[in-house]
């Protein structure tokens, strides 16, 4: 075996470990310091002028992310959008991976060609995530068909933001998904605003779950800052999905703590409304949950960080992809 195929294998493996890890009460919560860790640092990066493109960072959001990805099996697939670096690491991509992919550097999780939107792990589901608003919805209910067609009982997850729901391939999906009952679990982070605009302005229901009614489709609310909260409503839709009885949308309520992307303050938020959400901080909340004090849970976020820090200066220091490659894989 070359040395190439060897660090592949490797690579492979240590995802797979990351995974199997979550079943653990104890590395679900350093999952979500780890990916907090990783959102912040990855803004300093942008600071510094090392990212490539834009990106959005899902801080506050970490909850579900880990509570999908503890939920599911590693042959199910997952599509999510942009604001995927959070779904990536708790579905088992390693913090270096994810951040030298975002700083366009070789060793990234598909090369340095796809950068901060376009992250992607088929050995653990991670369908490539999609860039364009609600793409991934359609996606999905094809890898849910490929399932239903195969006779496996594999799940689809597909994961957007609250704006998505007002697009055409949202509502074709859950139609599609519906008629033909679809494993597919469509899942809505909604974290209040569709980039930079207040989801009152643009959506006339108060509860994005209410639409699943349109379809036939069962639906909950979750309080999308509980990971226990987030596994329970999975478990409850993944059991209707492996049994043959359909799609499931599931309304994650959320929060971003930073602005939609790039150096967006997020000056449009209410006052004090981003006080009163940090104050339901969702590893603060699973940290408690687990009995951890304050000096604790700050413990861990610091030798979590600085295992980040190691990835970070490992990823900025490995080499840029060599201009050949932008033609390396458009045609098969």
């Amino acid at each position: 075996m070359s040395q190439d195929a060897s660090n592949e294998v490797s690579q492979v493996d240590e995802m797979l470990e990351r995974r199997a890890a979550l079943q653990d009460e104890a590395a679900r919560l350093d999952r979500m310091i780890e990916i907090r860790a990783v959102e912040d640092r990855l803004q300093t990066l942008f600071n510094d002028g090392l990212v490539r493109g834009s990106t959005h960072l899902s801080n506050g959001q970490e909850a579900v992310a880990v509570g999908i990805a503890s939920s599911i099996r590693v042959t199910d697939w997952v599509a999510c959008t942009y604001r995927g670096h959070g779904v990536a690491l708790a579905l088992g991509l390693t913090p270096q991976s994810v951040i030298a992919e975002i700083v366009g550097r070789s060793s990234g999780c598909v090369g340095g060609l796809g950068g901060s939107m376009h992250l992607s792990g088929p050995e653990v589901g991670l369908l490539p995530t999609f860039a364009i608003v609600g793409a991934g919805y359609p996606v999905a209910t094809g890898a849910a068909l490929t399932a239903s067609v195969r006779g496996t009982d594999d799940v689809a997850v597909a994961i957007c933001g609250d704006g998505a729901t007002n697009i055409g391939a949202f509502h074709e999906s859950l139609n599609l998904a519906s008629i033909w009952s679809l494993p597919v679990i469509f899942v809505i982070e909604n974290n209040l605003y569709g980039e930079y605009t207040r989801i009152q302005l643009s959506t006339p229901v108060e509860n994005l779950a209410d639409r699943a009614s349109g379809y036939a489709m069962p639906s909950e609310i979750v309080d999308g800052q509980s990971i226990d909260s987030v596994m329970q409503a999975m478990q409850r839709a993944l059991v209707r999905a492996r049994s043959g009885h359909g799609p499931t949308l599931l309304e994650m309520k959320t929060y971003r703590y930073s602005g939609h992307s790039r150096a967006d303050k997020a000056t449009y938020r209410p006052e004090g409304e981003l006080d009163a959400w940090m104050q339901r901080d969702p590893i603060t909340i699973y940290a408690h949950e687990l009995g951890l004090s304050d000096a604790a849970l700050q413990s861990r976020r610091q030798r979590i960080s600085e295992v980040v820090e190691v990835a970070a200066n490992a990823a900025i220091s490995s080499p840029e992809p060599p201009i050949g490659d932008l033609f390396a894989y458009i045609s098969a």
